[in-house]
């Protein structure tokens, strides 16, 4: 009998799971049956699906694939069961959500009241952090990403632009004068950043062109809300991304200086998951109610 599914179930444990024998544990069999399983998946495939070294397991390309596309499978048959026998509008589940501290908490959060009145069966498993994750090893169904895409099988579906704009409080320009060239910045307390993608240059454009600025402060911080807060708090002056900035700018609690030095600085956002045309129901209840909302308040 053909059982291609329950081989990609074993599959997705082993990954998941980050270990064989805890694989075989789970699904009561022993280490060495899992191990042929994979190797026979593997033979039938005629591609590397996991390198094995003592320490990790990781997965190969081809293995990222077999995945995703299995995971997905498997989720959208369960999900398709779960219809026939509760209903579509009892869809439930979890959706593993991970997104930046800005478009969680200005984006994201103040939507999740009104999704869970349609769909209050779906759990929202949210975390927020500005550190690129990696879907398969977090177990990530939708990731909100901000910046330029690296090249992987993930789907995206592009929301909107973010534009950074450099800003302090009135009370911080009054004592210590307000920018108005390059030159000026480094006269000045800029607070930044310190994940692995983020330098200490700021890409500002003159004129049309983007000149790269090294700059120097007090902070460096994991996320854009805690640089938000020091700014407010008066410490020094930042260049985040309007969407931590709308409501402040609109209230005079902080103010843009150096605007025509920002045009051409702009992040895309995107949503990325897992699956593709196969994605499970309620990542894409999820998705169908979260991004044309989000595209609208990033047009607005």
């Amino acid at each position: 009998m053909d059982n291609r599914m329950g081989e990609v179930q074993v599959f997705l444990r082993v990954v998941d799971t980050g270990s064989f024998s805890e694989a075989a544990r789970q699904t009561r069999t022993t280490p060495s049956t899992v191990s042929k399983l994979i190797a026979r998946i593997e033979s039938r495939l005629g591609v590397r699906l996991i390198e094995r070294s003592t320490r990790r397991l990781s997965l190969t390309e081809e293995g990222r694939l077999f995945y995703e596309r299995g995971r997905a499978m498997v989720e959208a048959f369960d999900s398709f069961e779960r219809e026939l026998t509760m209903g579509a509008s009892s869809t439930g589940g979890t959706v593993r959500v991970s997104t930046s501290v800005g478009i969680g908490v200005h984006g994201l959060e103040p939507l999740l009241p009104e999704f869970w009145k349609e769909y209050p069966n779906i759990v929202i498993d949210l975390s927020l952090s500005d550190e690129v994750v990696d879907l398969y090893l977090d177990r990530t169904d939708v990731a909100l990403r901000v910046g330029p895409l690296a090249d992987s099988t993930l789907t995206a579906r592009r929301i909107g632009a973010v534009k950074r704009r450099i800003v302090g409080t009135p009370d911080y320009f009054a004592h210590h004068g307000v920018p108005t060239s390059l030159e000026d910045l480094s006269r000045h307390n800029c607070l930044g950043f310190n994940f692995r993608r983020a330098g200490p240059i700021w890409p500002v454009g003159d004129r049309g062109r983007v000149a790269d600025r090294q700059i120097a402060g007090t902070l460096l911080a994991n996320n854009g809300e805690t640089v938000r807060r020091m700014v407010l708090a008066g410490v020094g002056i930042a260049r985040l991304g309007d969407i931590h900035l709308r409501d402040d700018l609109a209230t005079g609690r902080l103010v843009e200086v150096m605007p025509d030095f920002g045009d051409g600085d702009l992040d895309e956002i995107h949503a990325l998951y897992l699956g593709g045309k196969l994605v499970p129901h309620r990542i894409r209840l999820f998705l169908d109610f979260i991004v044309p909302r989000l595209q609208a308040r990033l047009a607005a």
